[in-house]
């Protein structure tokens, strides 16, 4: 699903943020107004990173990194090397090195295209919509430079200090911009009630597994203690069976209704894709609905 932070419609729906914007993209040679051209150039930068992040450069890293930490360890077990602690040892600081020196030089470029051209000009635009009290949507991890867990990123949205809206804003033609009139832009789709159930029990749950099987390994041990102890009492411990099977079909329900409802959630995030396409001004989304856009 191609759902952009912010559409080119509320960045033109302000005439102060059109401007900054057409300054940044001036001076990154593209329009940042342009969906079209903004998804393309999302698109092609985060390949270009994640291919660079899987590069020969981090094959050969990781791979140098992994001979280097174990060869003190393996090495010596060889007959023909451990009388000699030049052959046993002495690779191992210079693979590291190696290591640290391929997977440094990955991170750096990685950095580098992370941190300029259009994609910094993005950022900046992105900035600049937020202190307008212009609504992101989401902002992907990727363009931050962070972990999809979360934490602060190589690369954060600025920070710009927050600017008042204005009391009337309407633009010309002759202006270059053209705000459109009250009613023009399309709606964003309501949310159904499934999709907000779906948020409410999105990270609910997960447990079930690993507690029946905590509870069919309970019942077990209390058998096995009760047959090699000559202690009947222990063979209680088999209700605990049945009680995993229970926990286990609960689990099973919840994964279903939650199955059941994230297909609804996928179907009102590609309609709210379809709206943003064509025009409308789509709000921030929750952070369930954010994590199907990584999907």
């Amino acid at each position: 699903m191609r759902l952009l932070p912010v559409s080119g419609a509320a960045l033109r729906s302000d005439a102060r943020v059109w401007q900054a914007v057409h300054a940044i993209g001036a001076r990154h040679g593209i329009d940042y107004t342009d969906d079209a051209a903004v998804t393309a150039l999302l698109t092609e930068r985060r390949r270009a990173l994640a291919a660079m992040q899987r590069g020969p450069l981090v094959w050969l890293g990781g791979l140098a990194l992994l001979v280097g930490a174990v060869w003190p360890f393996v090495a010596p077990t060889i007959p023909s090397l451990a009388g000699k602690p030049v052959l046993a040892y002495g690779p191992a600081g210079p693979l590291l090195l190696l290591a640290v020196a391929a997977l440094t030089a990955v991170h750096v470029r990685w950095k580098r295209e992370l941190t300029r051209g259009a994609l910094a000009g993005y950022r900046e635009v992105l900035g600049v919509a937020r202190a307008h009290g212009i609504a992101l949507t989401h902002v992907p991890a990727w363009l931050e430079g962070r972990s999809s867990g979360g934490g602060k990123g190589a690369a954060p949205i600025p920070a710009y200090p927050r600017v008042e809206p204005p009391v009337a804003q309407w633009g010309t033609a002759s202006q270059g911009y053209a705000a459109p009139w009250p009613g023009a832009l399309p709606q964003v789709p309501p949310k159904p009630a499934a999709v907000e159930e779906y948020e409410r029990i999105a990270d609910a749950g997960g447990w079930h597994d690993e507690t029946g099987c905590l509870l069919v390994l309970g019942g077990a041990g209390g058998a096995v203690w009760a047959a090699t102890s000559d202690k009947p009492l222990g063979y209680a411990a088999l209700v605990l069976v049945p009680l995993a099977v229970l926990v286990w079909l609960a689990g099973s329900r919840q994964g279903k209704e939650k199955q059941r409802l994230g297909a609804e959630a996928k179907a009102y995030v590609r309609a709210v894709s379809a709206a943003q396409a064509a025009g409308a001004q789509v709000p921030e989304l929750s952070p369930a609905l954010r994590k199907l856009l990584e999907e």
